[in-house]
């Protein structure tokens, strides 16, 4: 499709790096990309007008919920793969093998920094329950509560990555992020398709309380 007329885009990029509106990255993703922001000067973000009046604490609660239900999804997840990731755990979820973004901030980052830190994280994450709940619908169809717990937590992470959006264009003008993708699980194993679900939920687990610690602070009430 021809690139949207309105704010331009860095010449330094290549054609391949993969600049998106924000609109498509809440699509399935699967082509690794690169992460930068990109800032946009002018009136071009589409959104800002569409935040709503609480949409701080709004996010808030939403990361506190992704927080406080993460390791009871991984712990589902777990148990309905059966052997031999319900016994050997630590070692096929080891997530050192797979890509997953980057997280430096912490509480004294600048506000926008941390912002778009968390907006490549669960623009990342919700690609990736994508890839894990098509997997488990195929693979464990009658495994009822874990895909209600899947298809919940990719609502919530959507709803976040909204009002994230919103935030970043209300606040710092920024209308286009690109987010790195993991890879795709279509075509592998059941054995592989398992593993990279369990590599990707084990590691979320452990990046989940460091951006909710991170992340609340930062939308205090002023």
């Amino acid at each position: 499709p021809h690139p949207r007329p309105g704010p331009r885009r860095d010449s330094s990029l290549s054609p391949h790096t993969g600049v998106m509106p924000f609109v498509a990255l809440l699509l399935l993703q699967r082509r690794p990309v690169a992460g930068r922001a990109l800032l946009v000067t002018g009136s071009g973000c589409p959104s800002h007008g569409l935040c709503r009046s609480n949409v701080q604490e709004q996010t808030r609660r939403q990361v506190a919920v992704l927080n406080a239900t993460a390791q009871e999804l991984f712990s589902l997840y777990l148990k309905c793969q059966g052997e031999p990731f319900s016994s050997e755990s630590d070692k096929l979820c080891n997530p050192a093998g797979i890509f997953f973004p980057a997280f430096r901030v912490n509480r004294t980052s600048e506000r926008k920094e941390v912002m778009v830190a968390m907006y490549k994280l669960f623009a990342f994450l919700n690609a990736s329950l994508g890839n894990i709940t098509r997997d488990q619908e195929e693979l464990n169809p009658m495994a009822k509560e874990l895909l209600e717990r899947l298809h919940n937590t990719t609502k919530t992470t959507r709803g976040l990555i909204s009002n994230l959006t919103c935030l970043l264009c209300k606040n710092y003008n920024i209308f286009q992020v690109d987010v790195r993708y993991g890879d795709s699980s279509k075509g592998k194993s059941a054995f592989k398709k398992k593993q990279q679900g369990c590599q990707v939920l084990r590691k979320y687990v452990q990046v989940i309380g460091q951006a909710a610690r991170v992340l609340l602070p930062h939308l205090s009430p002023s």
